[in-house]
């Protein structure tokens, strides 16, 4: 076994890991693996392979493996010629543009010669022969339009679009009533903050949302500032496309049974999207020690503040915000850090507009970066009442994230009798409440002759199955028969 770095002039010979060669013809062909067969000849399509790879995320190519996976080898002779043959095509800009310099490792498995190719990510774009590739699952795909090649320069560029200065944006632009609202927000979370002094033009600075463009020279408030402020001509002139869609589609999944279009500032948005949620899903009773929590807001926080912080708003398609019937899912175009399902596990945790995202942290509506995913796959199963409903968040151009708030197969509720009929105390603690629905549990506990556990218990079951909601505060609210 040797292995030959791939260069125009010369061929080297060094030892390699066979175990890995092997590892990757197990996994199969995918986002960053592919199989030719290249018995006698190097495969001519290996170019595009190399630059989808290149655009991407890297990968490993292997010359004489079948796309089954079976080791079909490469012809012995054939292997000086292949190799010089592709260090002097992809070192040729007419070729590959720009030129790259790969390693090559040559690998005897039963008896049959393998080549192993080895593309790094690029900090570039490249193209083969004039045609721009990506990567998509185990396949390779030309970028045809001028808006899916103006995302792979967006992928490859270094900064953040949020910093991008916008000189002709002026304090006029933002609303007022945005920087009250923020004022009073931090002297609640954050008693002292410097903002609670600042005009509106200091917070912004304070927040990095006035910048100078070091290419241009040019200094002005920056896109973040527009999305997080702007009126809606200022949002128009800067992110004509930014939008976010909220649709319910419990019953009606063809269109939707309920809709509100997101096209204000971030903070406004917000604020939209939280009560489109709580319209539209159950907040179940809940007590963590001896406090009574919403985690349907804990959750969903975290949703919300995704979908409005971690995506990419030069892109010209809405995010979107759908509630089924067992469901809750939200889309974004994103510029992805890694490839695939997230967990807590192989987290990663890299901010995609850190100035918005510091801003949000101040109004303490998000947490520092990771534990808002923690959070997440926590509260879930606490919430559905199913240790296995676990979120799902896959990332990739477009980042998708699946919260469950029924259990499978749970909605449309069973009859009333039937859930009462398996709830001890249920049909007691119903007519108190029908009788006097600003009943308290204590009350309730007295008149029944049971202790207050044994009531929270009870109501704990009616809110979980929808029976009954808990409507204004703990002292000054009602319950509600549902």
């Amino acid at each position: 076994m040797f292995s030959y770095l791939c260069t125009e002039k010369n061929i080297t010979e060094i030892m390699i890991d066979t175990e890995k060669i092997k590892s990757l013809i197990a996994q199969g062909e995918g986002l960053n693996i592919e199989f030719k067969k290249s018995y006698a000849d190097l495969s001519r399509d290996v170019y595009e392979t190399i630059c989808a790879f290149l655009n991407r995320k890297g990968g490993y190519i292997l010359l004489g493996v079948n796309d089954n996976g079976i080791i079909e080898g490469v012809k012995e002779d054939s292997i000086p010629k292949q190799l010089k043959t592709l260090a002097n095509e992809t070192n040729n800009p007419q070729i590959i543009f720009s030129p790259v310099r790969l390693e090559t490792d040559v690998v005897k498995i039963d008896e049959k010669q393998i080549i192993c190719i080895y593309v790094p990510e690029s900090s570039q774009a490249h193209s083969h022969k004039g045609i721009y590739y990506d990567r998509n699952h185990e396949g390779d795909y030309k970028l045809v339009n001028h808006f899916m090649i103006s995302n792979l320069f967006l992928r490859k560029y270094g900064g953040h679009t949020e910093d991008r200065v916008f000189p002709h944006l002026r304090i006029d632009d933002f609303e007022d009533n945005e920087f009250d609202y923020v004022r009073k927000l931090v002297a609640v979370v954050k008693p002292g903050h410097p903002w609670i002094k600042m005009s509106n033009d200091e917070i912004l600075r304070s927040a990095k949302m006035y910048q100078r463009d070091e290419q241009t020279g040019k200094e002005g408030y920056t896109l973040a500032a527009a999305l997080v402020f702007g009126k809606p001509m200022a949002l128009a002139m800067t992110c004509p496309n930014y939008k976010t869609d909220a649709l319910c589609r419990k019953d009606d999944v063809d269109r939707y049974d309920d809709r509100d279009v997101v096209d204000c500032n971030l903070i406004q948005a917000y604020e939209r999207l939280m009560a489109f949620i709580r319209k539209h899903t159950p907040d179940r009773f809940f007590l963590e020690g001896d406090r009574r929590k919403s985690i349907r807001d804990i959750i969903f926080r975290e949703a919300v503040v995704n979908l409005l912080i971690h995506r990419e708003f030069t892109y010209p398609y809405p995010a979107t915000l759908t509630i089924y019937k067992e469901t809750v899912v939200t889309e974004n175009w994103n510029i992805p850090y890694m490839m695939g399902e997230i967990t807590p596990n192989n987290l990663r945790p890299h901010p995609k507009n850190p100035n918005i995202a510091a801003f949000f942290r101040q109004l303490e509506w998000m947490d520092d970066l990771g534990s808002g995913v923690r959070k997440m796959f926590h509260y879930v199963p606490l919430y559905v009442k199913d240790k296995t409903a676990l979120p799902i968040m896959e990332e990739g151009d477009v980042f998708k994230l699946t919260v469950r708030y029924e259990k499978k197969g749970a909605y449309p509720s069973r009859d009333l009798g039937e859930i009462s009929a398996t709830i001890k105390h249920a049909d007691e603690v119903l007519e108190l409440i029908q009788k006097n629905p600003k009943i308290t549990i204590p009350e309730m506990a007295q008149n029944l002759s049971l202790n207050t556990r044994t009531i929270d218990r009870v109501i704990g079951k009616l809110v979980e199955e929808k029976i009954i909601e808990r409507e204004g505060s703990r002292k000054e609210g009602k319950w509600m028969i549902l």
